[in-house]
């Protein structure tokens, strides 16, 4: 028998998720906060000085954005790959709700964005800032409901995180690239293809996948492609071996390193990208820079066109039949859900970094705007599910 058996464990981190990743967007929160108060301290000198050294030919800033940040997108890239293939999205049934909920909710902020932003062809860049997602912080937000949100909400969150990620990957690929070095993204084209022999040859060992994929990362790095990238080509070579009568292989490779660097992810890259980039200095701000066409787009985009994509779209997905609302969950938790999706911190300021890269005003109005939508989303939704009734159902089953 298998139930008590180390082969069934350990879980997959996307199903650990939801309870690490709660842990894990609380220290992103600390990290953010800590990094709006040291720029507004004396130690903002230092702080925005710091970011600015340059280290082996790149700032600090960029090592943490383009180096650090390629292990996200690493981990990203293993957890769609496996719950596409062996998970929650393995099936088109799973994949409808939390698809059309994901695709509403970029649309929508984005047509927010554009129609806010429509007269300013410099500012039109910034398009897909709040089209993002950001799974810690939600998830965070989630845990401290406690048994006030079912886990089927929590799921569908995930699932839908996933695939929101995976729209952000993309975006970021097609529309925040550089100047392509040809050379460059030939030699990135050759060490891919490496890779992909490496997996139909049936090479298991993560260690050749790893070096290679550094050279991968140095490569996209130097094409023009953003760096990031590299992370989530190096995912999909990486085997995963199906599941056989059991919910995760833990021998599988991508399994084996999914978990070695979950960790690493949760409590040390995202906090540090969040502290590097909240930092906002609110010296010389005036009330309207609240109404600068970035900051009101992005925080409007979050706020209002989040809700309004991914609620309307779950609405129309169930009232026409094609899927079904997660067990246990009413209306009300579902539109608190729509609003936390708003929060979109750590994708948001990533994709407004790429995208005013040459402006450093736009990308304060960015972060701004971020941080108002971030947080109205977070409090709004955090009230609507602590005060949405619950369904017949699960009341019945409390004492």
């Amino acid at each position: 028998m298998l139930e008590n058996s180390p082969l069934r464990r350990p879980v997959s981190a996307l199903r650990a998720a939801l309870k690490s990743e709660a842990s894990g967007g609380l220290v992103l929160m600390t990290s953010a906060v800590l990094a709006l108060v040291i720029a507004n301290s004396g130690w903002a000198e230092i702080y925005f000085s710091t970011l600015k050294t340059y280290v082996a030919g790149l700032s600090v800033l960029h090592w943490v954005n383009d180096g650090l940040m390629a292990v996200f997108f690493l981990l990203v890239g293993l957890e769609i790959k496996r719950e596409v293939l062996d998970g929650r999205l393995r099936t088109w049934p799973d994949r409808v709700l939390p698809g059309v909920a994901a695709l509403g909710g970029m649309v929508a902020p984005a047509l927010v964005y554009v129609l806010i932003n429509r007269s300013s062809p410099e500012t039109l860049r910034g398009w897909a800032i709040p089209t993002a997602t950001d799974i810690a912080f939600a998830l965070g937000v989630l845990a401290l409901l406690g048994s006030r949100v079912p886990v089927s909400l929590k799921i569908f969150l995930t699932a839908l995180a996933i695939i929101d990620d995976l729209g952000a990957v993309l975006i970021i690929a097609a529309f925040y690239t550089a100047d392509l070095s040809l050379p460059m993204l030939g030699g990135a084209a050759a060490v891919f293809v490496i890779l992909v022999g490496m997996n139909r040859a049936g090479v298991s060992q993560l260690t050749p996948y790893l070096v290679l994929g550094a050279v991968l990362w140095f490569l996209v790095l130097k094409s023009g492609i953003h760096a990031t990238i590299a992370g989530v080509l190096l995912a999909l070579t990486i085997p995963l071996r199906l599941s056989v009568g059991k919910p995760d292989d833990p021998t599988s490779p991508l399994h084996i390193l999914e978990h070695a660097i979950h960790p690493w992810s949760s409590y040390l890259v995202l906090p540090v990208f969040g502290f590097a980039n909240a930092g906002v200095s609110f010296a010389g701000m005036t009330s309207k820079m609240l109404l600068d066409p970035v900051t009101l787009g992005v925080a409007l985009g979050l706020f209002v066109g989040k809700q309004i994509g991914v609620f309307g779209a779950v609405v129309a997905a169930v009232k026409l039949g094609l899927a079904q609302r997660p067990a246990h969950a009413g209306w009300w938790q579902l539109y608190g859900l729509s609003l936390l999706c708003g929060v979109g911190f750590t994708m948001s300021l990533f994709i407004g970094l790429l995208a005013f890269a040459d402006s450093p005003d736009l990308e304060t109005e960015t972060k701004i705007g971020v941080l108002l939508g971030s947080v109205t989303c977070m409090i709004a939704g955090a009230l609507v599910l602590l005060l949405a009734p619950r369904p017949v159902r699960e009341a019945r089953s409390t004492p």
